[in-house]
């Protein structure tokens, strides 16, 4: 059963904002009050277009309409944040990372525990018609006992397109904790928690030439690994290999494969929601296409955070949560500690696997949901 939509806050209005305020609007799953941002015009111009309010953060913050907050901001800013926010009594949703250390992510959460607050974090393409559908497909037996999986985010870099990429190469960045948290909450809903981390990690160059304007002919100094590849054991004892770079010029590679007893399982990009599932089971000769079985297969940034606003209604566990973001957080800082110690260690953390997404979430009139493929 649908709940009146809850108030919110966000902090950040870069290009990522649109897709909370688009889905605000279209599906009115929240209702967006508010935004702050440290650039004061570009916040202004977002809440002109949008028909809310510009405040500074301090009086978003203070508005006892807001309830929760979403953070959107840089990622070394998303740890200060978000406890500014618990501290203010709100609950939080935040853009991956959790935070940048792992220090931090404990603060967050042992913050939000102690005020009896919900902390929610990015990515929620977990929740996606893709991920979904092959995690029912997983469930059902489909392929058998899971036995081995494939992860691979493989590429040149950002410094080509992206207009200040230096942070990229920087402590906190590189591949791994940019594009990680999608395959390995990807990796953890399908198959469950990461027990164990064997890892390697390199840097192609010591420094990168910028080619994208404004700054082509620059040289950005690489301070973080490039490229990362662990061996994760998971909690159902299948055995990931996880491979990020950035120091990969062109790659076929599949975004991510599930291979089971039965059969195996080619699962769309994690940083998208929906995308091509293909399966292949053992007496089969070649790939088929499986229709995707769940809604939400569109760009649907923020039905994470309206999972967990229902979710802090209901009493239920949200899906999209801070207790899965620290894990990945930890998992990451374990995957760099492994291969700078050259031996197996493990996470700090566990972290149950998430309940899978509703074909109808609770939280999602009837006549709002968006169409499944196919129909």
């Amino acid at each position: 059963m649908g709940l009146s939509p809850q108030t919110i806050g966000i902090v950040g209005t870069g290009n990522i904002s649109a897709a909370y305020l688009k889905i605000a609007r279209d599906l009115k799953l929240f209702r967006v009050k508010a935004v702050a941002d440290l650039d004061t015009a570009r916040a202004a111009t977002v809440a002109a277009e949008h028909g809310i309010q510009a405040l500074t953060l301090a009086g978003l913050l203070t508005d006892p309409e807001i309830v929760a907050v979403v953070n959107l901001t840089p990622p070394g800013a998303h740890a200060a944040v978000t406890l500014a926010a618990l501290d203010a009594g709100k609950h939080v949703y935040s853009e991956k990372p959790l935070a940048v250390a792992r220090e931090d992510g404990q603060t967050i959460m042992d913050r939000a525990t102690s005020r009896g607050l919900r902390v929610g974090c990015a990515p929620d393409t977990v929740l996606g018609a893709g991920i979904q559908t092959a995690r029912e497909l997983i469930d059902a037996g489909r392929i058998g006992r899971p036995v081995s999986a494939t992860a691979f985010f493989m590429g040149s870099g950002p410094e080509s397109w992206h207009p200040d990429p230096d942070f990229f190469y920087q402590p906190g960045a590189g591949p791994l904790f940019d594009m990680g948290p999608y395959y390995l909450s990807a990796l953890v809903t399908l198959l469950g928690g990461v027990q164990t981390v064997s890892a390697t990690a390199t840097r192609a160059f010591v420094q990168r030439p910028i080619t994208s304007q404004p700054r082509a002919g620059e040289f950005i100094t690489v301070n973080t690994p490039t490229h990362v590849a662990a061996n994760l054991l998971l909690e159902g004892g299948a055995l990931a290999t996880l491979i990020t770079s950035f120091d990969v010029p062109a790659s076929d590679a599949p975004r991510i494969e599930i291979h089971g007893t039965g059969g195996s399982l080619s699962v769309p990009d994690p940083n998208t929601f929906g995308g091509p599932l293909k399966l292949r089971l053992n007496a089969q000769a070649d790939w088929e296409d499986v229709p995707l079985t769940r809604p939400f297969a569109g760009n649907s940034r923020g039905i994470g955070l309206a999972d967990m606003l229902h979710a802090q209604q209901t009493g239920g566990a949200h899906r999209a949560s801070g207790d899965l973001a620290f894990h990945v957080l930890d998992v990451m800082h374990t995957i760099l500690e492994s291969a700078g110690a050259e031996r197996t260690l493990r996470p700090r953390t566990a972290v149950e696997r998430p309940a899978p997404l509703d074909a109808q979430p609770a939280w999602l009139p009837a006549a709002g949901r968006p169409p499944i493929a196919g129909e």
